[in-house]
């Protein structure tokens, strides 16, 4: 494409070992010159969930500030997008081998500190949320059930009841009886669109117990250009807040496996750690691993 002027980027799967599993990510390397309505474009032309786009920091004893935009609007934080990066950047930065490394990486929403690692083949990342979750003015429609496709007793469980929540992002969590309620349920109009104004949100977050993990989840975000995500690490770190509530955290060190993007064919494994303290949520941790897809050059946007 000579004359054109081009951006290197890099793909990767994220929260997976396995290459075409997990959550898909874009990251456009060198993006200092680009302006918001740029990265926009080129977030609707990847198409994913998720773009994040790297520049220098402000802060030079930091790795870089970056942006993450959804296919239809900038998003402060987001967890697949913070593990997928931080892999790229310590890969490039260490090469080949096993290593360690410390980051921090400058997001719209705070500084968000990352450890990496790579042992052998897989590579990890693990970041503490750069807000600690807390609830909001949202309220939970009447008409939940029907939104999601659903009967009224399918959702719930136990002591775990929808709420509203947030760390930056905010979403609303609906615990749902079983695997097979989990597996039916999809976004359905008019009621949705209702729902989500109630809640103040554009994403509904499902768990429910599973087999291989401690939660299965599904994240349905429609009205964002995300018809479902296949892992969103920002809604895990922000579900501590919605386990807190329902008494599912105890006072010290919680772990949880979640597994996310079952139903779409892209199994993801999420990591989450909670640290609670005199009662409340002291900090959050999400670990995954991210794989290598691809690289190239994409033309720059027009300003």
């Amino acid at each position: 494409m000579r004359g054109w002027a081009m951006l290197e980027f890099r793909t990767l799967d994220v929260f997976t070992t396995r290459a075409f599993t997990g959550n898909p990510l874009a990251v456009v390397l060198g993006a200092d010159g680009l302006s918001t309505a740029q990265m926009q474009t080129l977030a609707r032309e990847f198409n994913l969930s998720e773009t994040i786009f790297v520049m220098a920091p402000r802060d030079a004893a930091h790795r870089a500030r970056v942006r993450i935009f959804f296919p239809t609007a900038e998003i402060p934080f987001a967890g697949h997008p913070t593990i997928g990066c931080a892999v790229l950047l310590a890969t490039m930065d260490a090469g080949a081998g096993d290593f360690e490394a410390q980051l921090v990486l400058e997001e719209e929403a705070g500084l968000v500190p990352v450890t990496v690692w790579r042992k052998g083949d897989v590579t990890e990342a693990e970041f503490i949320a750069p807000v600690i979750p807390h609830g909001t003015d949202g309220t939970v429609h009447a008409a939940l059930a029907d939104a999601l496709g659903l009967k009224a007793g399918e959702i719930g469980f136990g002591a775990h009841r929808p709420g509203v929540w947030q760390g930056g992002p905010r979403f609303l969590y609906v615990p749902v009886a079983s695997l097979d309620v989990l597996a039916r349920a999809r976004a359905m109009q008019p009621h949705w669109d209702a729902v989500m104004q109630a809640a103040g949100v554009d994403s509904a977050y499902l768990y429910t117990p599973g087999e291989d993990c401690d939660f299965r989840a599904r994240m349905f975000s429609p009205t964002a250009g995300i018809p479902e995500d296949p892992a969103t690490g920002s809604a895990t770190a922000i579900l501590a807040a919605q386990l807190m509530a329902s008494g599912a955290l105890a006072e010290g060190v919680t772990r949880f496996h979640l597994r996310q993007g079952v139903e779409m064919g892209r199994a993801s494994d999420l990591f989450m750690t909670v640290e609670v303290a005199k009662g409340s949520i002291a900090a959050v941790r999400i670990r995954g691993a991210a794989v290598p897809i691809s690289e190239g050059r994409i033309a720059l946007p027009k300003a």
